[in-house]
């Protein structure tokens, strides 16, 4: 990185920190501590001694007083719907009324909209999804109340509250699936995964993709691998070690003709469930195509096969895919921009938008 470009790095830190007292390791990445405040960064060195990379975070640095796994924060949020449901699955078995049952279920119908249809129900272990998924069978099987129960009687208007919620959620559904940003890839890209069925953890419009908000990623899309039954990982579910997800180590092929304009393999991966400060794409290979800059994300450490000016073809073999960077859990991150602005992807062979719940096979 050169002496030049160290000092003026350091001397900007200097003056955000105050007088350097010290760096040390932390859950959330390295610190640097001053006299005026700290903040979090990130080095790497190929030998234990020269400085391959540095990056400073831009704000200061307070650690978190409650640190809550993001395994924990997504079983508590699927904790809460299932919860909700059994509750009113209850309350389809106490209707008092044809009526009021039709419109208990209605709203049953609602809540596994929502729950199947925003959440990503591949995530969880495949006991814990389709032990919720059972609710739906339950609030079915109150049906043989029915020949006992009076046309109305009571609960007249829920009908009518269940319906409006699955036609809401309906369509708000369907437009964040089918939704486009109005411009896309010059040309359809070809799918970098091959031989699997990939799941979109992230992709579609806001609320179905958390790239959305920003807008040199908004077309985006996260790919994990699913398995029999839907679970990503090996063993039937839960958290562990890269190698457990299926998807971590797949080759990882170019999805495109161009020019490598940018390529990095040396970020560790992530510990699965944790984030600690790297750079955001960690390891990363930026394709220029002449009319567009492809980027695939989140590699393998020591698997990047190209470097910055390298040309490749399209189906090339890039590196494998990992668990570097801003992510969570092994997964490829792929979008496409043009003047800073993100594009909807399309593949050759894949028809219909690609949205969060999709399961593509090639």
């Amino acid at each position: 990185m050169g002496h030049e470009r160290l000092d003026r790095i350091m001397d900007a830190t200097h003056e955000r920190v105050g007088e350097i007292t010290g760096v040390r390791d932390s859950p959330d990445g390295l610190v640097i501590e001053g006299g005026k405040g700290r903040v979090l960064a990130f080095a790497a060195t190929s030998d234990g001694r020269v400085l391959d990379g540095l990056l400073i975070a831009p704000g200061g640095y307070r650690a978190p007083r409650l640190r809550a796994p993001h395994a924990a924060r997504a079983a508590l949020v699927w904790t809460v719907w299932a919860l909700l449901l059994a509750t009113r699955v209850d309350a389809c078995w106490q209707a008092p009324s044809r009526i009021a049952w039709c419109g208990r279920l209605l709203i049953v119908a609602a809540g596994y909209l929502v729950l199947e249809g925003w959440r990503t129900p591949a995530r969880l272990p495949w006991w814990t999804r389709r032990t919720v998924e059972a609710g739906a069978f339950a609030g079915l099987a109150s049906a043989w109340r029915l020949p006992g129960l009076p046309l109305s009687g009571g609960g007249a208007g829920e009908p009518v509250v269940g319906a409006v919620l699955v036609a809401v959620f309906g369509a708000l559904l369907l437009r964040a699936r089918r939704h486009r940003w109005g411009t896309a890839v010059s040309r359809p890209l070809v799918f970098p995964l091959r031989c699997g069925n990939w799941y979109v953890a992230q992709g579609g419009g806001r609320g179905l993709n958390h790239h959305a908000s920003l807008p040199e990623q908004r077309g985006a899309l996260d790919v994990i691998q699913v398995g029999r039954g839907g679970t990503r990982v090996r063993g039937g579910g839960g958290r562990g070690e890269n190698d457990r997800y299926l998807v971590y180590g797949k080759v990882l092929h170019a999805p495109c003709d161009g020019t490598v304009v940018s390529a990095a393999g040396h970020v560790d991966d992530q510990e699965p469930g944790t984030v600690r400060y790297q750079p955001p794409y960690g390891n990363h290979v930026f394709i220029d195509t002449g009319a567009e800059i492809v980027k695939l994300a989140h590699l393998r450490r020591g698997t990047v096969t190209v470097s910055a000016g390298d040309v490749v073809r399209a189906g090339q073999v890039l590196g494998e895919v990992g668990n570097s960077g801003n992510s969570t859990e092994p997964h490829l991150h792929i979008h496409a921009e043009r003047d800073g602005l993100g594009l909807d992807l399309e593949f050759t062979g894949i028809t219909g938008p690609l949205y969060r719940g999709r399961t593509v096979r090639t």
